[in-house]
């Protein structure tokens, strides 16, 4: 017999997290118009800065979350000062070069810390019955917080100097400049913050998952497909677009089966290339 509430439970909890891995994804190419394939990386990198504060160093898991911002957004603005910025016109080459750092930093923590699993604690212990129900804590937490972080990012693109001036720039960086926004430093801000919401989803990832060096690839998948999905660009398609994929993903693997897990998205990618390859909402400004 069919559990819906199971499946329902399980819908929100997951499609919550895959809005917030998505998001960040979706602000670069909104604002840039490049594909920055680097993002698995910035997840890997927010989850293992966690793992080494808390079982490496014995902290909590809340200052395990500081350290992934701090190192999301450094390496960010590194990658986009030392390489992004002088070949971001060049959509194909800024694709293969984050691509090719992406890789670079998987082997590098490889071969520094191993294949072996690592663990993150949960953010918060214990259980809670939700509609009959036993649901971890630590699900509820992430649940809460990715739209925490989320909506902290609309009430900022929309609602603040900056986010104004990420919004003008994805409609027109010629327009933006003859208003006097500089496009460069709205670019670096967007990595930036793009690279902080990766790291955290990160840690949000690992801390009912598992932490390993390989982890950000299929997160970065799923990026992709739920971005495509809704529409480039396009934050609203990309929520959207995380709770379809989410909706299907629990469905396959409550009815068919659990290793068909990392499949869905990429037959949903397939499905709206063929059918619509603009998206449900198309390609239109950050905000929207």
């Amino acid at each position: 017999m069919v559990n819906w509430v199971n499946i329902g439970i399980n819908w929100v909890l997951i499609s919550s997290l895959y809005a917030l891995v998505a998001i960040g994804f979706t602000l670069i190419f909104g604002v840039g118009n490049v594909l920055n394939l680097f993002h698995g990386a910035s997840i890997t990198l927010g989850a293992v800065a966690a793992w080494l504060v808390t079982s490496v160093g014995g902290m909590n898991v809340w200052l395990g979350i500081g350290a992934a911002i701090i190192l999301g957004g450094l390496f960010n603005v590194i990658l986009y000062d030392g390489l992004i910025r002088r070949i971001q016109d060049d959509h194909i080459v800024v694709a293969v070069v984050t691509l090719v750092v992406f890789f670079i930093v998987e082997h590098g923590l490889i071969i520094g810390m191993g294949t072996t699993q690592k663990f993150i604690p949960p953010l918060i212990e214990g259980q809670t019955q939700v509609l009959g129900k036993n649901v971890l804590n630590n699900r509820i937490a992430v649940v809460a917080l990715s739209w925490v972080v989320i909506g902290a990012l609309i009430v900022f693109v929309n609602r603040t100097r900056e986010g104004q001036a990420i919004l003008a720039v994805s409609m027109s960086d010629k327009g933006a400049a003859l208003i006097g926004i500089d496009a460069d430093t709205v670019y670096r801000n967007t990595w930036i913050v793009a690279g902080v919401i990766a790291a955290v989803s990160g840690v949000f990832l690992g801390s009912f998952r598992t932490v390993s060096p390989a982890m950000g690839l299929n997160p970065m998948i799923l990026s992709f497909s739920v971005v495509i999905l809704g529409g480039l660009g396009s934050i609203r398609g990309s929520l959207v677009g995380a709770y379809v994929i989410g909706l299907l993903e629990v469905l396959t693997t409550s009815l068919v089966s659990p290793n068909l897990s990392g499949l869905t998205p990429l037959l949903a990618l397939f499905v709206v290339l063929v059918l619509r390859p603009e998206g449900l909402f198309g390609r239109g400004a950050v905000g929207h």
